[in-house]
């Protein structure tokens, strides 16, 4: 409703506008015209060349005020156009605003909630030491969560990779892989980098590492202690690509189409930690970097995450 007022006075605007800089400017060319003719030159020719004079006048009277009519027309649909160019922007950065609010508004009670409660139930009356310990380290736990979430929707709500193309520099993926295998919390040796040859892109190492931590925390999460994760390092034309592959419990196709929609969780992955803001922060990630990410799955048989960024060219 905001945005449907403010495009119906902008569009009244140009157009009003529009509509006295083209009268001043048809004023003008009929002053112009008819005070640079030569009257007493007509008169000189006979009235014949008076008749005619005056005939040429009201042929431009009516031209300009027949091109006037039709600007009438015309300008408001260019104005309107004009309007929504403008307001596009503006309503883009509104419309990330409102995302942020309603995705924080959803997802904030859980984990304030929890902190909340564990308070509650610590000061309700005395415990031992062991117990204001547990309740502590279970809010620390849902305050951490939270502050991850904050940081996530924050990433989703930026409006164009701008900013971040600032800060890209070349990036080797084989690295990249390896630290993430490090860093992980699974077993080291459940995930394994497959590596052709070096390959190198132009992006954020910070970024980048986020979104591959992401596709392997949820090959992890749905994967078995005894099966195993692959990524995959490799490059072919202008494109480099990693792939995550598990052998995991997979997903339908259905919720595979569903898999990059914020806060969405399929159903037996409700029981499991997590936001449903994973793989839509990936996309981001990767579509800030001019890439695309894909999933292909299909149940009991493991789910393929790739990540495809245009290789860095020296």
């Amino acid at each position: 409703m905001i945005f449907r007022r403010a495009l119906i006075r902008l569009t009244l605007t140009y157009t009003l506008v529009q509509l006295i800089l083209f009268g001043v400017f048809a004023l003008g060319i009929y002053s112009f015209v008819t005070g640079a003719f030569d009257f007493d030159a007509a008169e000189l020719d006979g009235q014949s060349s008076l008749n005619a004079a005056e005939q040429g006048f009201a042929n431009l009277r009516m031209g300009l005020i027949t091109g006037y009519a039709i600007l009438v027309i015309l300008l408001p649909i260019s104005s309107y156009l004009m309007a929504r160019g403008a307001l596009a922007p503006i309503r883009r950065s509104y419309e990330f605003q409102q995302r942020f609010v309603d995705g924080a508004s959803h997802e904030f009670r859980s984990p304030l909630s929890v902190i909340q409660g564990e308070l509650e139930l610590a000061l309700s009356r005395s415990r031992t030491p062991a117990q204001y310990q547990a309740a502590m380290t279970t809010a620390l736990e849902a305050a951490e969560g939270l502050t991850r979430l904050t940081n996530d929707l924050l990433l989703l709500t930026r409006e164009s990779a701008d900013e971040l193309e600032v800060t890209f520099e070349p990036v080797s993926l084989n690295e990249l892989a390896h630290n993430v295998v490090q860093n992980h919390k699974a077993s080291g040796a459940r995930i394994t980098v497959i590596e052709t040859r070096p390959v190198l892109v132009n992006g954020s190492a910070e970024l980048l590492t986020r979104a591959l931590t992401n596709v392997v925390d949820n090959a992890a999460k749905f994967t078995d202690e005894s099966g195993s994760i692959q990524i995959v390092v490799s490059a072919g034309g202008r494109f480099a690509q990693v792939l995550v592959e598990d052998d995991g419990v997979g997903m339908t196709p259905t919720e595979s189409a569903q898999a990059f929609d914020r806060f969405w969780r399929a159903q037996d992955a409700r029981n499991t930690p997590g936001f449903g803001l994973g793989l839509p922060l990936v996309k981001q990630i990767i579509s800030a970097h001019h890439g695309k990410v894909s999933i292909a799955s299909e149940p009991r048989s493991g789910t393929t995450v790739t990540l495809t960024v245009p290789e860095w060219q020296p």
